[in-house]
This record gives C-alpha cells, sequence and structure tokens, in this order.
C-alpha cells in the first residue's frame, strides 16, 4: 500500500493500473474493460479506481495528445510573477479558460507556468490578455522555437 502526499491511500492494484494508463488507453470499444482484462478486474472496478484517483488529484485526465500545429492550431507557454497570497485566485482565473491545457506551481521568480492553445493566433492573444487583465500581472508568452516530442512516463 502507498500513501501519497494529499493522503490519498493507492494498492498495488492502482499502482498497476496508473502505469498502464500511462501507455495509452487500448484502441477498442471498452478501453477500460480491457485494461480489467489485464488486472483481473471487472469495468466497473477500472473505472471506480480511475475515478478515485482523479478524485485524489493523483490522475489530472485522461484523454488523447494530439499535434495541435499539425491540426492548424497555436499554442504557447506562459509564465507569470504572481504575488504568494493571489497564486489561489490566478490559478483559478487560468483554469476557467478551456484554451489553458496545463497549469503549473513552481518555485521560481516566475512562479505560475501554464501553456495555452487555440484554433488561431487572435483567440490566443485574447486569452492571455484577458487573463493579463483579470490577474493584474504581466504574462510572459512564450512560443517554441523547436519542438521536441517527450514520452513522460512515471513508473509507480
Amino acid at each position: 500500500m502507498f500513501v501519497d502526499q494529499r493522503g490519498m491511500i493507492m494498492d498495488d492494484i492502482d499502482k498497476k493500473l496508473l502505469n498502464l494508463l500511462q501507455s495509452g488507453l487500448p484502441l477498442c470499444e471498452r478501453p477500460f474493460r480491457e485494461l480489467g482484462r489485464k488486472l483481473d478486474l471487472n469495468e466497473e472496478e477500472v473505472l471506480s479506481r480511475a475515478q478515485a484517483m482523479k478524485d485524489g488529484n493523483i490522475i489530472r485526465r485522461i484523454g488523447g495528445v494530439f499535434d495541435s500545429g499539425a491540426l492548424g492550431f497555436v499554442s504557447t507557454l506562459c509564465a507569470l510573477s504572481v504575488p504568494d497570497e493571489k497564486i489561489e485566485d490566478a490559478a483559478e482565473v487560468i483554469n476557467r479558460y478551456t484554451e489553458v491545457t496545463h497549469n503549473y506551481l513552481r518555485g521560481h521568480a516566475y512562479n505560475i507556468w501554464f501553456t495555452a492553445t487555440a484554433p488561431n493566433r487572435e483567440r490566443l492573444d485574447q486569452t492571455i490578455a484577458e487573463i493579463r487583465k483579470k490577474i493584474g500581472v504581466t504574462v510572459h508568452s512564450l512560443p517554441a522555437i523547436q519542438k521536441f516530442k517527450l514520452d513522460a512516463k512515471f513508473t509507480v
């Protein structure tokens, strides 16, 4: 049994499920049933365990990862320097935007970093401007110059 820093208890089956989820869902009509076969669980148990990990903030999302540029979208990495007492409010504002795909708190002068993706440059700029206005700090937009494909998996 494993207890994470938030107090969520994960057993060996949860850890195996988390490792399988990071490798990708089976491309079939009932992917959670297929995962269940690998874990000797039924589909409902797999879904229940995945939901519990999502509710416990172990899993942020389950979904596809697409090359936004190949689909005609534009994206950028943004960095903000937000006073400690305003971090929660700033994160809430940022997370309201469907254009925001990732949002991180970092131990740095620029303490909030997020990525935003939009169907066009105009919408991306509008999103960043709205966030800047609502939070009241400069939002530094850092579009990629060169892209690297990383396959980050964390063995549990």
